[in-house]
């Protein structure tokens, strides 16, 4: 795989350039510059494939699309927002090429993945919600942010928010009434058992790292909520831990992680994979592309257990299909989500983005997993009643099979 951070080696400058030299170049570079404004495309998908970009030849006969738009605007009974109609042309092409990966992001939604893809949640309170018993529940506090601070638990109940009822509330719906703007507050109301308590909360920038790790009786467990671009330097780091406290085995849990960058799963597959296959990609089902891992397997040999479950997807995938594949750890949990594709972001300008299917991938045993997911070692169920009382048996399972009990 080529290195884009490679530099390009450049000539010595010499300072004696002759008068007709100078006038010569700056003819080429006149006439290139007009060229180049005015059949731009040509020379784009003449020269792109040199230098590694992918072009394409053609125009789209766009001539009825400005006919509705001409229509629309003459009939129409109302005020028309031209961005709206931009973005709504654009969304509408792009999903008719029927891939539901491939996907027309305005500005508004390129940030939000930005977002999203980075950790990065805005004015927040630094709390994982979930719905146990049909009620909106604090399931994990994240450290050093004001949720834990103030004094919010796991387990914790959320009655109201800003005096506001969050009966029948889900999830989402309570994270976006506790958001706001960094540096407002926002009072939530909890039930911790039978106690009813009052939180008055200052929304700050949450810090929401993708890796979390504890170690318990020699057991090291790695958690991996997303693959940003610093999942691996982060879990290497965990990872050189776990090798200096000695631990006798290892949990990854990836699950409800629904990717993120292919690169982080390369990484993170190298903690246990010394110079070996982690994924490859194929277009047109011709492979273009090979992900090894390293040299450094800081976790090799070292008993393994890789939680999974429906939310595992894509990258979370990639990583344990390269882990069973080379038989590394046991997969524990329940069948992944079966995402076997890869997409490139690409920007459109003005804040949009597209972000479009360019490959397929497979495992180190030449396996697409797409619509059908990787089946674990050990197939054990979480349910709704172990969720709402606490209770994980994936988890014990995993422990289980390294020895701890």
């Amino acid at each position: 795989m080529a290195d884009d951070n490679q530099p390009i080696s450049a000539a010595p400058v010499r300072n004696g350039v002759s008068k007709s030299t100078f006038f010569i170049t700056i003819a080429i570079v006149a006439i290139v510059g007009f060229i180049a404004g005015t059949r731009g495309n040509e020379i784009l998908n003449a020269v792109g494939p040199i230098i590694g970009l992918k072009t394409a030849a053609g125009t789209l006969d766009l001539a009825t699309v400005q006919k509705t738009y001409n229509e629309l605007k003459a009939n129409y009974d109302g005020t028309l927002d031209a961005q709206k109609l931009i973005d709504g042309a654009n969304r509408g092409m792009v999903a008719a090429a029927g891939d539901k990966y491939t996907v027309y992001m305005d500005a508004k939604e390129a940030s939000e993945f930005d977002d999203d893809l980075s950790g990065n949640i805005g004015g927040g309170i630094g709390a994982e919600i979930g719905v146990r018993s049909n009620e909106p529940t604090i399931v994990r506090v994240l450290a050093g942010n004001p949720a834990e601070k103030a004094g919010l638990k796991a387990g914790d109940v959320i009655v109201s928010v800003n005096d506001e009822s969050a009966k029948g509330w889900d999830s989402t719906q309570a994270a976006t009434k506790i958001r706001g703007e960094v540096g407002t507050t926002v009072k939530v109301v909890i039930l911790r058992g039978a106690e009813t308590k009052e939180f008055t909360i200052t929304r700050a920038t949450v810090s929401n790292p993708s890796v979390q790790s504890e170690i318990k009786n020699e057991v090291g467990y790695l958690t991996i909520t997303r693959f940003d671009d610093e999942t691996g330097s982060l879990a290497k780091k965990v990872a050189e831990n776990f090798k200096h406290q000695g631990v006798k085995g290892v949990v990854l849990d990836l699950r409800n992680n629904g990717g993120g960058y292919l690169t982080a799963a390369q990484d993170v597959a190298g903690l246990w994979l010394n110079d070996k296959v982690v994924v490859s990609e194929r277009t047109n089902g011709q492979v273009v592309d090979e992900l090894k891992s390293g040299s450094d397997a800081i976790l090799s040999g070292v008993q393994t257990v890789v939680l999974v479950n429906g939310g595992s997807a894509s990258a979370s995938e990639i990583v344990a299909g390269a882990l069973q594949d080379h038989g590394a750890a046991t997969l524990i949990g329940e069948k992944t989500f079966g995402k076997g594709t890869v997409q490139k972001v690409l920007d459109l300008g003005a804040g949009t983005k597209l972000k479009v299917t360019v490959a397929r991938w497979y495992t180190p045993n030449g396996k697409n997993i797409t619509e059908q997911g990787i089946v674990p070692n050990e197939t054990v169920k979480l349910s709704d009643a172990d969720i709402n009382s606490g209770d994980d048996p994936q988890l014990e399972a995993a422990r289980k099979r390294l020895g701890v009990e």
